[in-house]
């Protein structure tokens, strides 16, 4: 059997720059009715750019709901209808100043799917190139270089918490093990 829900009203509550969030009445497969607040996000990327020797670099920039500082890879807000790769492209540009000459879609994550509609797309980057790094203006971070077993390590030890990071090198562990990336340093 099918599971659905069928909206039968939506009602605005807050239009924000990021996210927008709404109140839905919505039609349940028994016949009963439920209420569901969504937030609406127009998506993100995230790419894994990993140098010839197996050196991943990352960003460590301060996350303002966690009043900390993270270290995750280079990511960004998608704008509506802008194409994901481009996207990607853009953010590994900007934030750690290099371009891919390989650039491989790992797929696609649902961060939160019980009420927020953001779908983040992951990358992998290899063959790099330096090119200017150019922060936007409220942008702060460090460039951190670690060698991807380490990287690796600082995912299963919990010093990487962000979500898409983890499952973007976790996805490229897989596909080296499976023969389908190269080893690195190798």
């Amino acid at each position: 059997m099918n599971h659905f829900e069928k909206m039968l009203s939506s009602q605005p509550i807050f239009d924000g720059r990021v996210v927008h969030l709404r109140r839905d009445e919505v039609l349940l497969e028994n016949g009963r009715q439920a209420e569901r607040e969504v937030i609406d996000h127009s998506g993100g990327v995230c790419v894994a750019p990993v140098e010839a020797d197996g050196t991943v670099l990352f960003v460590r920039q301060f996350r303002y709901p966690f009043g900390k500082e993270l270290i995750e890879l280079p990511a960004g807000k998608l704008e509506r209808g802008e194409d994901p790769a481009a996207c990607g492209r853009r953010e590994l540009s900007e934030e750690v100043g290099r371009e891919a000459g390989i650039y491989r879609s790992l797929g696609c994550l649902y961060p939160t799917p019980a009420y927020d509609t953001e779908i983040t797309y992951l990358y992998y980057a290899a063959d790099l190139t330096p090119v200017a790094q150019h922060l936007d203006e409220d942008e702060f971070l460090d460039i951190l270089r670690v060698p991807f077993d380490e990287a690796i390590a600082m995912v299963l030890d919990g010093r990487i918490c962000d979500a898409k990071t983890q499952l973007a090198l976790l996805k490229i562990d897989a596909l080296r093990r499976r023969g389908e990336l190269p080893v690195f340093g190798a």
